[in-house]
């Protein structure tokens, strides 16, 4: 499966954007689908994930700001960020795990998120 990712940009902090990844198949059977980030100097860490049945798991730094959403019937996970500080700095990567006999991996090519203070 292919991913895209968009929404990426410039914001001032206490802004909001929303990320956008869209898929090249249906997103219907993938076990679990979300947002990871990293910052320059840091490692990948998880922002947000969901899985097909709508559970979801958020990272510390952004409970009560940031919330991810699938919308089956256009194969899109959203990301829909508010009240941004400039620690969210960072380029924002969508993920698509796919459970069969074993899990399979697949990244979005990332997309940049700025916000300046």
């Amino acid at each position: 499966v292919q991913l895209q990712a968009s929404g990426g940009g410039l914001v001032q902090a206490g802004g909001s954007l929303r990320l956008s990844c869209a898929a090249s198949r249906s997103i219907f059977s993938i076990n679990l689908m979300g947002w990871y980030r990293q910052a320059p100097g840091k490692q990948r860490e998880l922002v947000a994930v969901t899985t097909n049945s709508g559970v979801t798991t958020y990272a510390d730094s952004v409970k009560g700001r940031f919330t991810v959403s699938r919308d089956n019937s256009k194969d899109t996970v959203y990301l829909q960020m508010n009240s941004l500080k400039p620690e969210d700095t960072a380029v924002y990567y969508c993920r698509a795990t796919i459970t069969v006999m074993a899990p399979y991996i697949y990244w979005g090519q990332g997309t940049q998120v700025t916000v300046s203070s």
